[in-house]
């Protein structure tokens, strides 16, 4: 996906999850909603890891993010990833 401007509705707390790669790593979730005129934009609930995890954001920040889509199997349940490959705050 195309970088892209959104506004941050919710902001979840950093936390440190163990991978098998890497050790420990932050992660953090953002909700994220595409700009537009009506308060039923689509939302996005979207993972940042490492770095871009410790970075502050706050609610009604407006933000340029660079999104990426996985699917994943697990138990016979499909999963879909949302990641935040590139953000930056545009403004508070």
């Amino acid at each position: 996906m195309e970088a892209k401007f959104f506004r941050v509705m919710k902001v979840g707390d950093v936390v440190e999850v163990t991978t098998r790669e890497s050790g420990k790593l932050n992660k953090r979730t953002l909700v994220l909603q595409d700009l537009g005129g009506s308060k039923y934009e689509n939302e996005y609930v979207v993972v940042l890891l490492g770095n871009a995890a410790a970075l502050e954001f706050y609610e009604q920040d407006v933000v340029v993010a660079k999104l990426s889509f996985q699917t994943h199997e697990y138990n016979d349940q499909v999963y879909q990833d949302v990641m935040a490959k590139e953000i930056f705050r545009v403004k508070s």
